[in-house]
């Protein structure tokens, strides 16, 4: 027989009720009053990260109010505002993270997914403090026209691009079809100009050729659908008889991660591809797709280079982790870092490094950078007679 239990009403006084609301009243005002201190100890050990610092703008404003009274010219307040936002991203130090404007935001989005427009087909890069050519694409501009391996850009229309990163230079030389473009390069402490038609650029960001029984796919950058594309052309492989393939990342400067985890899941089984760890965020990991691993135990040799960054590092650095490939050229870049886009309410666009990535093995990228198993060395000479060592060897493998 079940037990009737008997529920009584709990009364406090009015009395009692005051005490407790005054003691709350005084925990709740030491505790906002010294809340940056309290949350800068215990924040990060709560997952959370301090957006509430207060930060005085008195100074800039001083800046800003001289500049009004006593600037000898008109100043234009979306210039003076579009400078600081640059200014303040800027000022982090970290090449990383910018902030771009409307324009430069459409042209990142355009780069990421190949849609360059019409230039004159030319890989650049920086190299020992320029930014030169690395590769001229076959049937484009700048090779017809004798541009080589190596040239720094030095001019372009007669504007000197020389201490331009390779970005600034790349909005330069890009233009309608048919317009022209002059260009000045240095070339062994010779200056040298071309004068160049700009032609649509065909950039796509994978494709495979074969020779014998080696598949030699290519990937150019990380696309939103590259994964995907990649997953395509290995699905060819059985009935083409392909026992070898090698990924060629050499000049692949990133793009999406998630791209890479697709292709890497045609060799890595449902396991951690990269760690990322972030000051101000949880700590995660990202891991491939189950049932897809169809080039599992298929010999691999990849290719890399000075060029290869970001996305391209993560997947170089996977497959070595785990034994699933021979990574044959030089050192890569070391761009390990992964970057949120933050889309502001005006259009324009904040690209914000939140965290560093590491390799399934716990090494860092970032300012390291994947260490080929064989150092194979190609020169811009190699490049500039159509000679390739690193492919070579990869073929031998």
């Amino acid at each position: 027989m079940s037990q009737k239990v008997e529920w009584k009403e709990k009364k406090i006084s009015l009395a009692s009720a005051i005490i407790v609301g005054a003691v709350l009243a005084v925990i709740g005002g030491i505790i906002g009053a010294n809340w940056n201190n309290i949350f800068g100890k215990y924040g990060p050990y709560l997952g959370l990260a301090d957006t509430s610092q207060n930060v005085n703008w008195s100074s800039l404003n001083e800046v800003y109010n001289k500049l009004a009274s006593s600037y000898n010219g008109e100043i234009n307040n979306s210039d003076v505002i579009e400078g600081a936002k640059k200014g303040l991203t800027d000022a982090l130090g970290d090449k990383y993270t910018v902030y771009m404007d409307a324009e430069e935001t459409e042209e990142f989005y355009n780069d990421l997914h190949g849609e360059v427009g019409a230039g004159i087909g030319v890989e650049m890069g920086e190299r020992d403090g320029y930014v030169r050519i690395l590769r001229t694409l076959p049937d484009n501009p700048a090779r017809e026209a004798g541009m080589l391996a190596g040239d720094i850009f030095y001019k372009v229309d007669g504007e000197e691009v020389y201490t331009m990163t390779s970005e600034e230079i790349s909005k330069r030389l890009r233009g309608e079809p048919g317009t022209e473009v002059k260009v000045m390069v240095a070339r062994d402490g010779e200056e040298k100009e071309f004068t160049l038609i700009r032609e649509e650029i065909n950039n796509v960001s994978a494709y495979v050729d074969y020779k014998d029984s080696t598949a030699i796919v290519t990937v150019t950058r990380f696309d939103d659908d590259t994964g995907k594309m990649v997953q395509d052309i290995a699905s060819e492989f059985a009935g083409k008889g392909i026992n070898k393939v090698i990924l060629d990342l050499r000049g692949n400067g990133g793009g999406y991660v998630n791209a890479a985890v697709d292709l890497l899941s045609l060799w890595i089984d449902g396991d951690v591809v990269v760690q990322q760890k972030s000051l101000k965020m949880s700590d995660s990991t990202m891991k491939t797709t189950r049932g897809k691993a169809i080039l599992d135990g298929m010999k691999t040799v990849v290719l890399v280079n000075g060029s290869t960054a970001s996305a391209s590092e993560i997947t170089a650095g996977a497959l070595q982790d785990y034994k699933k490939a021979t990574v044959i050229g030089e050192q890569t870049y070391g761009k390990g870092v992964v970057q949120n886009l933050f889309t502001l309410s005006d259009g324009t666009t904040l690209k914000v490094t939140t965290a560093d990535w590491h390799t399934p093995l716990d090494r860092s990228i970032n300012g390291e950078g994947i260490t080929p198993d064989e150092i194979v060395k190609r020169s811009y000479d190699d490049i500039n007679n159509m000679r390739d060592p690193q492919m070579d060897r990869a073929l031998q493998l």
